[in-house]
């Protein structure tokens, strides 16, 4: 798996101190800069504490199966805001290679860390641009909608832990494949989209 974060610092240099900090248990594979200087933490084929308690797909326990990236953004803390061309930029060259060298990734494993921790986290954000990776051949991303199904079901299916509280694993698939509608609520808008994105992993469903 591929897990993308934000630091949720109010600096870069606070974040890179935490994350090389052993006392607090805490780091990430890499790091990107908001200038798209990009810092190498740990080896790839090395474990990193970045995912925490998660699930993802049936599977828990993801820092045992993931790399992480933490891209320097306040977050929503601390003045959460648009991430820059060029830190966007880097951010597609360093998937691009991971994928290259990591081809058991698959699409639909690169994820955010609001995906595996729908309970806990918020990162990257709804301002995060996944259409933007996946043209480039990262993740998953669809502008369209399908027949409104089963919400729930199509959840599970993608991935989501759908035994957590259901607003908040319906507000992170929100954040992530439908941005522009933050309502944690299962309306037909969203369980069109999530059909949609369940279309692209299962074509027959």
């Amino acid at each position: 798996m591929l897990v993308l974060h934000y630091t949720g610092m109010q600096s870069a240099e606070a974040a890179l101190a935490r994350l090389c900090d052993g006392a607090a248990k805490v780091s990430s594979h890499y790091v990107v800069d908001e200038d798209g200087a990009i810092y190498e933490l740990v080896a790839a084929q090395n474990r990193a504490w970045h995912a925490g308690v998660s699930f993802w797909r049936g599977a828990t326990g993801l820092n045992d199966r993931s790399i992480g990236i933490e891209i320097v953004n306040p977050g929503h803390e601390f003045g959460y805001r648009p991430f820059p061309p060029a830190q966007m930029q880097a951010v597609r060259a360093l998937c691009q290679g991971i994928l290259a060298r990591w081809p058991g990734i698959t699409a639909r494993n690169v994820v955010a860390h609001s995906d595996i921790a729908p309970n806990r986290k918020q990162d990257p954000g709804e301002l995060f641009d996944w259409r933007g990776l996946a043209a480039s051949g990262i993740g998953l991303w669809t502008d369209n909608f399908g027949p409104p199904g089963d919400l729930r079901a199509d959840l599970a299916v993608i991935g989501y832990d759908v035994e957590l509280a259901e607003a908040d694993v319906i507000t992170a698939f929100q954040r992530h494949f439908l941005p522009d509608h933050l309502t944690g609520v299962a309306d037909e808008h969203t369980a069109g989209r999530a059909a949609a994105v369940r279309a692209l992993l299962d074509p027959k469903h």
